[in-house]
């Protein structure tokens, strides 16, 4: 299964950072959001990424053109004007970078992207929010709903507002007012091919008409993430996440990751 990360946009409210690069490659701990998010993907089992940028692009090519240099041993033979990568543990990524335009919204970065998801289900994930969701047990969540979309729904910091959710069947997915029993949009989804076509154009903001449909029509459910989430949205937000990460204890490590998955692997086999 593919993976589409939408690492455009200005990244207005992140001035902090955006001004010299794009919000998914603001560094915590040393390395980009969205090597984070990769990674996420990466430990349960998906390493098919298509990254949807803007203008900002070379910043993005530039790191992963450069990706085995920095994880790799490297041998500089100036003799003979050679470089000899010895790789033990790089990744086994496939990342497909696709420009889908300086002004294209959510939605048409999606659609523009569609021509590398060869027709099958696919997972997404915006580009500046960190978190620790069982990705196998969404994507199941997802097939047993038999929905065309499905939304990651967190409870948030309380700064930020969303939509009541009473149910599994997504509502109105726009912001509203914040409560306990709030859930919002944590930008994770699974999708089918068909939602493609309800996105227009480029000017199509897909957390706006096509979500909006997809709930009305009953094809947009919501997998309940009670975990870590947190977006990456300010200086603050960077900083906290920062603090998370040297406290060594930050949900969304590749160890901390894979001691979950372990853990959900050992209680469905004491169920079965």
């Amino acid at each position: 299964m593919k993976v589409v990360i939408l690492a455009g946009g200005k990244g207005i409210r992140h001035a902090e950072e955006t001004s010299v690069r794009p919000k998914s490659m603001v560094e915590i701990g040393g390395w980009p959001v969205l090597w984070h998010i990769l990674n996420l993907y990466s430990v349960h089992g998906l390493n098919d990424f298509i990254i949807c940028c803007d203008q900002k692009n070379s910043t993005i090519k530039d790191f992963f053109a450069n990706y085995a240099l920095r994880r790799a041993d490297v041998t500089f033979d100036f003799a003979n004007g050679s470089i000899g990568y010895h790789v033990n543990a790089i990744e086994p990524w496939r990342v497909t970078l696709v420009d889908t335009g300086e002004e294209t919204m959510t939605g048409g970065r999606l659609k523009r992207a569609a021509k590398y998801l060869d027709g099958d289900t696919f997972c997404c994930a915006y580009g500046d929010s960190l978190c620790d969701v069982d990705i196998g047990r969404l994507i199941r969540f997802h097939t047993a709903s038999s929905t065309l979309a499905t939304l990651v729904a967190v409870q948030p910091p309380g700064r930020l507002v969303g939509c009541r959710s009473d149910d599994a069947r997504a509502g109105d997915p726009r912001e509203g007012t914040c409560s306990d029993d709030v859930w919002v949009n944590g930008g994770f989804f699974v999708l089918q091919p068909e939602v493609l076509s309800y996105i227009d154009d480029d000017a199509t903001v897909w957390e706006q008409a096509p979500m909006q449909r997809l709930g009305e029509e009953g094809q947009l459910t919501a997998f309940r993430h009670a975990g870590f989430w947190h977006p990456v949205e300010t200086l603050r937000d960077i900083l906290n996440l920062q603090e998370i990460w040297n406290s060594g204890k930050a949900p969304w490590r590749v160890e901390a990751l894979r001691a979950a998955q372990g853990a959900a692997a050992s209680e469905h086999d004491a169920m079965s």
